[in-house]
């Protein structure tokens, strides 16, 4: 058993997803603390959420019951959107919202100054892994982050001793592969970002695995960037312990039933580990959890890295339970040995199944599956399942395919009374306090978390004749609180007993009646803060930005390299960029580089790890002993520089990892330290044009050509496919003996790098490149240019750079350099999220 819970510290709540009304309610008759849910604009889950007309209905909703209502404003807002972020802003603060969840660094600064009360909660899309992180959000006022998903229990603990901002952590639900905030495939592949709602799920497709240029078969394992659904329950007592003040429950696209059962669950284990007792999980209840929605349940992460186990990699769809596995085939039929779960939670007519073929068919083809209509004993164990005429095509089943139960009528009949309930299920404590005099009112004070009041009967009270007031009956006329959402607590009565005062029992059922409308009514109030002026709030905000705009340091164009290998340094030193920027999976080979790079009379700089766990803050220390300019790639990692920047000034770009879409956001990081960013890759090209305006395009530092990176991981596909580890401490390292790539459905193969984090990312295959947009950023004032490479040789790196070179003397058009480009990228060129829409029209700048 854990450590015993801290006498001072407050439970964590249980904090559940709304997609709309029906989640919403189940997650409150199912005992959540606190529901998030998004509008319908500005949200991380685009299909779905509430009007900004139904937000005072819901939180009202859920005041009355006693449940915080948090808003997901967490999405990146692009320059146009500020405005009307702003209106929305206030509208939600007016609305009586307990906390937003935000991403943008601009939304943080726009909700603290036009609703001071609102509370302001970091997003798991900032990327937020450590202490320095979180102090990086705190100082922008943020009062609560939501900590990235790939952190471990030890890394909590380690992060929550550093720090006294509140902690919050999924526990259940979806995974996505890529780090939150860092995922950019959809964004390359299809033009919806992620970071905007958008998310296309590429993570879910089927890929081959292509090692050292020979394609390496996977047998069912085709779904490599897929992973199981995190499910944590066993380890909520060390949660608990670890000083988390709010156990999240993915799944805003999840149906009521789902919302249901992982509040109950988590309810119950949280109340079970606040009092130091152990959860009770019966295997029952974990297959009601596993039938719900699952692609296959771990704690993953939460435990510590064990690559083998985060991507089974044989579907990437719900499975429910694995019931059976075929026997054998007949002509209408089907006969199947029967799995555990069979004794526990039997399959019968009715049921949901699917057929799993992943080791033999093609990913790409359907699944055969339907409803059980017959059960029937065959020999040797055996059932026989039988199915509607038609519905299942036999000649497509092969002996040895598993049976996935992938849903249960009787399931949603189980959870039907919780979600249809005509009285609330949940309910909440009120205490009460009685005073009981005679020749005085009868006074009671009834008591729901933060909301009192205070009711007294009409009459003064009279010496009883015979059977005066007891505890006793208090008690029994307070408590019969039946139809209300509220049940008697803990109960104090001062009664005068000499006097032995008479009171009526309608009396007392008449303050009851009185006491819960009037506690209902409180708790519906909307509370009421204030809010400033959210347009001039916008406005100073963009004239701030404006006023940090220096004139043009250079009136060149300026181009930087990044390279990633030994031979690409060669070339790329041949070439005299501007600076050479080494990222090297040997973080700590590094020095010899530097100083190659210095000798050579060119600017050296280093780009850092996305992503820095407490435990690798050596990291830091290391860089800045490099002495030269670094590529900062995450928040925590300028707040940690910052606390140097007396003893060593250091040069510091911004990456476009910092998410920076607009010129608010873009003059925060500025102001922080930094000498330049380069924007977010959600940004097309005229957009970055726009923020070059706003935010001064001498501070810009625009990707002009690289491979964009797709995914940003923390499960290790060269550990997971290479090797038998579970780590990187017995993986034997493949990552640097091998070349990996993905190839997708289409042909293209992306590219695999690990980072000294042993951490991977996949690079898109195309080379994306910004030729049709250079006149447009060249007249927005944008001088400073860096050009990435990832697998290309020493001749591609040259041919790229001089191409620009080329066009930025003048000796070449836009058309050419695409040309040349086209015929050098080793697979050919895109626009990539660089793209304009034929019917996109540049917007104005913000007055």
């Amino acid at each position: 058993m854990s450590s015993r819970i801290k006498p001072d510290r407050i439970k964590p709540e249980v904090m559940s997803p709304a997609g709309h009304w029906p989640q919403l309610r189940a997650a409150i008759e199912a005992g959540a603390d606190a529901v998030y849910f998004g509008l319908q604009h500005f949200s991380a889950r685009a299909k779905v959420g509430f009007t900004l007309s139904e937000l005072p209905d819901v939180m009202r909703t859920l005041h009355q019951r006693g449940v915080k209502g948090y808003v997901t404003f967490n999405t990146l807002v692009f320059e146009h959107e500020l405005k009307e972020a702003a209106k929305t802003l206030a509208k939600i603060a007016d609305c009586g919202a307990d906390s937003i969840i935000v991403q943008d660094l601009a939304i943080v600064k726009l909700a603290r100054e036009i609703a001071p009360d609102l509370a302001v909660h970091g997003s798991t899309q900032m990327s937020i892994t450590s202490a320095e992180g979180l102090a990086f959000a705190a100082a922008l006022g943020v009062s609560r982050v939501v900590l990235a998903r790939e952190l471990s229990i030890l890394d909590i603990r380690a992060i929550r001793a550093a720090t006294e901002v509140e902690l919050e952590m999924f526990v259940h639900g979806a995974l996505c592969v890529s780090y939150s905030g860092q995922c950019f495939s959809s964004e390359a592949w299809g033009g919806r970002s992620a970071n905007r709602g958008q998310c296309a799920q590429a993570c879910r497709l089927s890929y081959d695995l292509i090692v050292d240029n020979i394609l390496k078969p996977l047998g069912d394992a085709r779904y490599l960037l897929s992973p199981g659904d995190l499910y944590a329950l066993h380890e909520v007592p060390d949660i608990v312990a670890s000083g988390i003040s709010a156990l999240k429950i993915e799944g805003r696209y999840k149906d009521a039933e789902y919302v249901a059962l992982t509040t109950q669950a988590y309810r119950k284990a949280v109340d079970a580990a606040w009092n130091n007792l152990q959860p009770d999980i019966t295997a029952a209840d974990e297959l009601r959890l596993a039938q719900v929605y699952s692609r296959g349940m771990g704690p993953h992460f939460v435990r510590g890295t064990n690559h083998q186990l985060v991507v089974e990699g044989r579907a990437p769809r719900h499975r429910g339970i694995r019931m059976a596995q075929v026997v054998e085939v007949c002509d209408h039929s089907v006969r199947v040995r029967m799995s555990e779960a069979h004794q526990i939670s039997p399959l019968k007519p009715g049921d949901g199944i699917v057929f799993d073929a992943a080791d033999w068919r093609s990913p790409n083809e359907r699944e055969e599956g339907g409803r059980v209509f017959l059960m029937k004993p065959a020999r040797d164990g055996l059932l026989e399942l039988e199915f509607g005429n038609g519905a299942v095509d036999f000649s497509r089943i092969r002996s040895g395919d598993l049976l996935w139960r992938t849903h249960d009528p009787e399931l949603e009949r189980a959870v039907k009374p919780l979600l249809e309930a005509m009285q609330p299920v949940r309910k909440q404590r009120v205490d009460v306090e009685v005073r009981a005099q005679i020749t005085s009112k009868l006074r009671s004070i009834w008591k729901v978390g933060s909301v009192t009041v205070t009711v007294e009967s009409d009459q003064l009270l009279e010496a009883a004749q015979n059977q005066g007031l007891t505890l006793d009956r208090l008690h029994d006329q307070f408590s019969r609180l039946g139809a209300t959402a509220y049940e008697l607590g803990d109960l104090h009565a001062d009664i005068d007993i000499q006097g032995k005062p008479f009171v009526p029992a309608s009396v007392l059922n008449q303050m009851r009646r009185q006491a819960c409308d009037q506690l209902a009514a409180l708790q519906g109030v909307l509370p009421s803060g204030q809010i400033k002026d959210s347009e001039a709030v916008v406005s100073a905000a963009v004239a701030h930005a404006r006023q940090r705009r220096p004139g043009s340091a250079v009136e060149k164009p300026q181009v930087h390299l990044l390279i990633r290998t030994a031979d690409q340094l060669e070339a790329a030193i041949e070439m005299s960029p501007a600076s050479i920027t080494l990222d090297y999976l040997d973080l700590y080979g590094l020095k010899p580089s530097v100083d190659r790079v210095k000798a050579s009379g060119i600017e050296a700089r280093v780009a850092s790890p996305r992503v820095l766990k407490p435990s690798e803050q050596r990291i830091v220390h290391f860089l800045r002993k490099l002495d030269c300019t670094i590529l900062v790639r995450s928040a925590g990692l300028l707040q940690a520089l910052r606390a140097f920047e007396d003893e060593q000034p250091q040069q510091w770009i911004g990456d476009f990892s910092l998410n920076a879409a607009n010129a608010i956001s873009a003059a925060i990081l500025l102001d922080l330290g930094l000498s330049r960013f380069t924007p977010t890759h959600d940004l097309n090209a005229d957009q970055i044009a726009c923020v070059a305006r706003d935010a001064g395009a001498s501070l810009i530092e625009a990707v002009a050509y690289h491979h964009l990176p797709v995914f940003h991981m923390e499960h290790c596909v060269f550990c997971r496919f290479l090797s038998k580890g579970t780590s990187y401490q017995d993986c034997g390292h493949p990552c640097e003996k091998h070349k990996v790539a993905l190839r997708d459905a289409q042909g293209r193969e992306h590219a695999v790098l690990a980072d000294v984090g042993c951490r991977n990312t996949v690079f898109g295959a195309e080379a994306q490149e910004a030729s049709a947009h250079l006149d447009r950023w060249l007249d927005a004032g944008i001088r400073h240019y860096r050009l990435e490479f990832v697998h290309e040789t020493a001749d591609q790196v040259r041919g790229v750079t001089r191409a620009f070179q080329s066009f930025f003397g003048g000796d070449c058009s836009k058309a050419e350099l695409h040309q040349r480009l086209k015929r050098i990228s080793p697979r050919g060129v895109t626009e990539g999220s660089l793209f304009v829409p034929s019917n996109y029209m540049t917007l104005p700048i913000l007055q």
